[in-house]
């Protein structure tokens, strides 16, 4: 199905984390890049399955594409309707994670298969929303978990 007004009616499910841990009292989020420079610099998201709730979706993804096991999940932080550069229309769900111990930064390979099989994802924190370039999208709500 492509365009028209299925897309608006049915957009496509994604759930992204932001998956936050405190350094000296500021606010620090997990960003990865991609093998595939022009990928960009990214937060932890995907696809959220037919019948799967947001909630599950983005545990499983932050499980499949930065390897962590130990965080919780706080709280959904916001909601939208937006237009993917391809023109799809994606019902976006943004979750405030948080993990305490961990390392400062590590490479990871992605285990949920399809085009992300035998990529390398360099995961890393930030503080402030101008320490990188996120891709289009993915700092929209940067402003509510960085303090």
């Amino acid at each position: 199905m492509s365009g028209g007004k299925d897309t608006y009616m049915n957009p496509i499910k994604k759930a992204y984390g932001y998956v936050t841990r405190t350094r000296e009292g500021k606010t620090q989020v997990l960003v990865f890049r991609h093998s595939n420079a022009e990928a960009g610099i990214q937060i932890p998201k995907g696809t959220v399955k037919p019948k799967e709730d947001t909630y599950n979706a983005v545990i499983r993804e932050i499980e499949e594409e930065t390897g962590l096991r130990n965080f919780k999940v706080e709280n959904l932080i916001a909601e939208d309707i937006w237009e993917n550069d391809d023109g799809a229309i994606h019902n976006r769900f943004f979750y405030k994670i948080t993990v305490s111990s961990i390392e400062d930064e590590w490479d990871y390979h992605p285990t949920g298969g399809g085009e992300e099989d035998g990529l390398t994802f360099h995961y890393f924190w930030i503080s402030s929303i101008d320490d990188v370039e996120l891709i289009r999208g993915h700092g929209d709500y940067l402003n509510l978990v960085l303090n």
